[in-house]
C-alpha cells in the first residue's frame, strides 16, 4: 500500500508540474503575440544642425605672392691666386676664414729673390739693347757720310770725263785719256752703290736694334710685373673664404689660396616653374622687375631683405625645368653668400577675387554656399593661387554669398548648419531629451516605485508629474528602471 500511495503522489506531482508548465508557456505565448501585434511607436526626430565656420565672399584686388626657395650669391667674387711661385714670407693677420679686409691691403708676400734676379738680368739686356741702338745709329751716320763722299767722287769723275771728251773733240786730248776717265767714272759709280748698300745695311741694323730694344723693354716690364706679383693685395673691401695658405708654405704660379667675397653686393638665385614664370611676364613677354622679399630663419630669429628681379638665366640647364631668375638685394645685413633662403615674389594684381581658407575649396574646385535657410548648396569657383593656408579664388556670381570655411565629411549639399562668422563664438544649443510614450502597466509600475521610494518629497512630486505626462523623457525612465532592477 505504501508503494502504491507513493506512486500516486508522484503521478499527481508530475501532472501538476505539466499543467503549470503548459500554463506558463501559454502566458508567454500570449504576451509575445500581444507584443508582436502592437503598432510600432515612432519617436519624433528633430533635424540635426551642424555648427560651421563661414566666410563672406567680397570682391577685392589682391597681389598674389609666389613663394619659392633660393640661394644667395655675391655679384662680386674674386679668386685670389699667386701670380708667381715661391715661398710665402709674409701673411696678413686678416688672411683667415671670414677675415675682413680692405681694398689695397697686403694679404700675402712671396719671396722675391728669383723675380728680382730675373729683373736685373732683363735690365742688363735692356742696357745692351740701348747700346746696340746707339751703335747702329752711329754706323748709319758713317754709312750716310760715306755715301755722300762716294756721290761727290762720282760727280767729279763725271766732270773729268766731260773735259776729256771735250778735249778729244777739239783734237787736244787723246782717246786713252777718255777711256781712263770712263773707267774712273765706272769705279766711282760702283763705290756709290757700295756706300748705298752699306747705308741700307746700317738702317736695317737700326731696325733690328730697336726691335731688340722693344723686346728688352717688354722683358723688363714682365720681370717688374712678376716682382709686383710677389705681393698680393685685396682688390676691394670684402670677406675672405676658402683660405689655404700659411706662413712658410710654398705657392705655385696661379695657385688659388683664398676667395674674396663682397658681402654688400648679394643677389638671390631661385628657380620657378614655367607656369609661374609666365605669370611674371608683361604683355610684351618681358620679365617684370617684380619686388621680392628674402627671409632666413636663424635659430628662431628671422632675417629679412628686400630686392628686385633683374635678370633670368640664358638656358634651362641639363636635367632642370622651369626658369632660373636672379634678384638684386638692396640691403642684406646678416646674410652671407650660400644661405638657403625663402623668396617671396609679388605677382601682378588680380581683380574680382577673394582670399579664403584652403579648407573651403574642395579638390574639384567647389565650395559649399549657405543659403537664406542656412542650408548648404554646392557651387563652383575658379582657383587662381595658393597662398600658404589660404587660396585666392575668382568668385564670379557668388559675390556677397557666405561659404563654409572648413569643409568636413559631415557637411554636404542640403544639410542645415549653424553659421559661425569670424569673431563669433559657436552657440551650442542643448540637445532636447528623447521623449517616449508609456503604456499604462509600465507607467503604473514606475509610479508605484517612485511613491514607495525614499526620495525627498519634492523630488517625488516632480518625477510623478513627469510620469503623468503623455510623453516622458527616455533618460528619466531608463534611470528609474535601472534602480528598480537593482
Amino acid at each position: 500500500m505504501r508503494f502504491l500511495r507513493r506512486s500516486l503522489v508522484g503521478v499527481l506531482l508530475l501532472a501538476v508540474t505539466l499543467v503549470v508548465i503548459t500554463w506558463s508557456a501559454s502566458l508567454v505565448r500570449e504576451a509575445v503575440m500581444v507584443r508582436l501585434n502592437e503598432e510600432p511607436r515612432v519617436q519624433p526626430q528633430r533635424e540635426r544642425e551642424f555648427a560651421a565656420n563661414v566666410v563672406l565672399l567680397e570682391p577685392a584686388t589682391l597681389t598674389p605672392e609666389l613663394t619659392v626657395f633660393g640661394e644667395l650669391r655675391s655679384r662680386r667674387t674674386l679668386a685670389l691666386r699667386s701670380g708667381t711661385g715661391g715661398i710665402v714670407l709674409e701673411v696678413s693677420e686678416d688672411l683667415v676664414e671670414g677675415g675682413v679686409v680692405e681694398q689695397g691691403q697686403i694679404l700675402v708676400r712671396i719671396d722675391p729673390a728669383e723675380a728680382e734676379a730675373e729683373l736685373n738680368r732683363t735690365q742688363a739686356d735692356l742696357q745692351d739693347a740701348e747700346a746696340e741702338v746707339r751703335d747702329a745709329e752711329r754706323a748709319l751716320a758713317l754709312a750716310q757720310d760715306d755715301l755722300v763722299a762716294a756721290q761727290g767722287q762720282y760727280t767729279l769723275q763725271q766732270q773729268a770725263l766731260t773735259r776729256a771728251r771735250d778735249l778729244e773733240t777739239r783734237g787736244v786730248g787723246t782717246t786713252a785719256a777718255v777711256e781712263t776717265a770712263e773707267l774712273a767714272v765706272s769705279s766711282a759709280q760702283a763705290s756709290v752703290l757700295s756706300s748705298r748698300q752699306s747705308a741700307i745695311t746700317a738702317e736695317a741694323r737700326i731696325d733690328q736694334a730697336r726691335t731688340g730694344l722693344d723686346r728688352a723693354k717688354i722683358a723688363v716690364a714682365e720681370a717688374e710685373r712678376i716682382v709686383a706679383d710677389t705681393v698680393v693685395r685685396a682688390a676691394f673691401d670684402g670677406i675672405l673664404s676658402e683660405v689655404t695658405v700659411s706662413l712658410g708654405g710654398r705657392l705655385t704660379a696661379n695657385e688659388q689660396f683664398a676667395q674674396l667675397i663682397d658681402p654688400g653686393q648679394l643677389e638671390v638665385a631661385f628657380r620657378v616653374s614655367t607656369s609661374q614664370y609666365a605669370r611674371l611676364l608683361d604683355g610684351n613677354g618681358t620679365l617684370l622687375n617684380a619686388p621680392v622679399r628674402v627671409a632666413l630663419d636663424v635659430s628662431g630669429v628671422n632675417l629679412h631683405a628686400d630686392g628686385q628681379i633683374i635678370r633670368e638665366g640664358a638656358t634651362v640647364g641639363t636635367g632642370q625645368t622651369g626658369r632660373l631668375l636672379f634678384a638684386r638685394l638692396d640691403s642684406a645685413a646678416g646674410f652671407r653668400s650660400g644661405d638657403f633662403v625663402t623668396v617671396g615674389i609679388d605677382e601682378p594684381e588680380v581683380d574680382g577675387v577673394s582670399l579664403v581658407p584652403s579648407t573651403a575649396v574642395a579638390a574639384d574646385q567647389t565650395v559649399l554656399v549657405v543659403d537664406d535657410e542656412n542650408r548648404l548648396q554646392l557651387a563652383s569657383v575658379e582657383l587662381l593661387r595658393r597662398q600658404g593656408d589660404n587660396v585666392i579664388i575668382r568668385i564670379g556670381d557668388l559675390v556677397g554669398q557666405t561659404i563654409v570655411a572648413e569643409r568636413s565629411p559631415l557637411l554636404g549639399a542640403g544639410i542645415k548648419v549653424q553659421p559661425i562668422r569670424p569673431g563669433e563664438a559657436a552657440v551650442e544649443e542643448p540637445d532636447e531629451p528623447e521623449m517616449i510614450v508609456l503604456d499604462e502597466e509600465r507607467r503604473t509600475k514606475l509610479l508605484e516605485y517612485v511613491t514607495g521610494s525614499r526620495m525627498p518629497e519634492e523630488v517625488k512630486q516632480r518625477i510623478i508629474g513627469q510620469l503623468e505626462q503623455e510623453e516622458v523623457s527616455s533618460e528619466t525612465v531608463t534611470r528609474l528602471e535601472s534602480r528598480m532592477g537593482s
